[in-house]
């Protein structure tokens, strides 16, 4: 858990966001600026081809074993594959722009975060679970 939360304290990513996508965002400076962090820690892993930096992020029913298989090693074999298409690779980087201006909804204990292509597959949804903001499905 705290490795989590550490991980997610990526200095400067937020405090780089433009005000004009405070003013359009919901919820306070600090929920904002967590779900840019997780957000932008989620993408930069991908980046990577770090699984377990991936995982990291994922709400825990998300890197739940599967097929004896653990999260870190489903998803570096996902990343292998996916980082050699170039309109993935493209999607990333675009992501990877946009998180620091994107406009922030929150809602009690779950946010979204409008980005040009969803994170993992439909609305980009986090859930504050675990004392940060993981990325659910």
């Amino acid at each position: 858990m705290l490795a989590v939360g550490a991980a997610l304290a990526v200095p400067g990513l937020a405090a780089a966001a433009p005000r004009a996508s405070l003013a359009s965002s919901v919820g306070t400076r600090e929920q904002v600026e967590w779900v840019r962090r997780a957000s932008g820690n989620f993408v930069a892993a991908e980046l990577r081809g770090d699984g377990a930096g991936a995982c990291s992020v994922l709400a825990a029913p998300l890197r739940a074993t599967r097929g004896r298989r653990a999260c870190a090693e489903r998803w570096d074999a996902r990343l292998a594959a996916l980082l050699h298409e170039p309109r993935f690779r493209a999607a990333l980087r675009a992501d990877a722009r946009a998180i620091r201006s994107a406009t922030v909804i929150v809602h009690g204990d779950t946010a979204s975060i409008e980005l040009p292509a969803p994170l993992i597959s439909g609305p980009n949804r986090l859930r504050w679970t675990e004392m940060c903001w993981m990325l659910e499905g």
